[in-house]
């Protein structure tokens, strides 16, 4: 290897010497102290917010446990036929199974910033620092309980409520009314024991009250024979809270 570098008299070749100046060049080379600012604030900002998110997701843990064991122990007093199941399904996934419905937390890895037109943009909250804007999302689902147990993979499931949080571990919710809140109260809104409880309550009261409603007749009178045919197979048949109706986040 050596040999290729030099040449007959002894000498270090063209070749060698462009080897040895990309060297010398990258030795000199600066990084521009804006792009470094931006790259290093940036990074520290969404590792913050992770952080941030990850412990509120684990205080949603076990907030969420510590409830389905007191509703266990309500359920077993009273004489109650009522089953609750907590299920941890990793890092960032967990359920608890109640009254035929399953409500599904999952916490998203990755960080987020909003759009320009977005409400919680305008709030002098985020105005006051843009570095506010950047959050994490845990996203809260109801299911239906028989759509898992059946293997109903077409079935449908409703996300019912996202949690924004921040680097200040300050949140607002999106999603129905029952668990929505404004984007002004971001700025004063802190994750803590209590709210983090509510939360979990709200979403159990709503999928509650969220109950299955037969579909409109019109949208399944017909039938054809390969349809009812594959309606043998479970996993065919496809079943929803509400399906063939409009299910959106309430406006406030």
């Amino acid at each position: 290897m050596a040999d290729a570098f030099f040449s007959a008299g002894g000498k270090i070749n063209a070749a060698a010497a462009r080897y040895v100046g990309s060297f010398v060049t990258d030795s000199i080379m600066e990084l521009k102290e804006s792009l470094k600012e931006l790259v290093f604030n940036k990074s520290a900002l969404k590792h913050t917010v992770y952080d941030a998110t990850k412990e509120t997701f684990e205080m949603f843990r076990a907030e969420t446990r510590e409830l389905i064991d007191l509703f266990r122990q309500r359920s077993r007093a009273e004489g109650k036929d009522v089953a609750f199941e907590f299920t941890d399904r990793g890092d960032f996934e967990f359920e608890v199974k109640f009254a035929g419905d399953i409500l599904l937390f999952m916490m998203h890895t990755n960080v987020f910033e909003f759009s320009r037109d977005h409400q919680v943009m305008k709030t002098p909250y985020v105005r006051e620092d843009p570095k506010r804007s950047y959050c994490g999302v845990i996203h809260i689902y109801n299911f239906l309980a028989d759509s898992f147990a059946y293997q109903r993979d077409n079935d449908m499931g409703y996300m019912i409520g996202r949690v924004f949080v921040n680097n200040e571990k300050h949140y607002f919710i999106e999603g129905k009314r029952e668990l929505g809140m404004m984007y002004t109260n971001f700025g004063t809104s802190l994750i803590t024991s209590e709210s983090v409880q509510g939360i979990i309550e709200s979403a159990i009261e709503y999928t509650t009250n969220f109950d299955l409603l037969t579909p409109p007749y019109d949208e399944v009178k017909l039938v054809s024979v390969g349809e009812m045919r594959s309606n043998f197979d479970k996993k065919s048949l496809v079943t929803g809270k509400r399906l063939g109706f409009r299910f959106q986040a309430d406006e406030e």
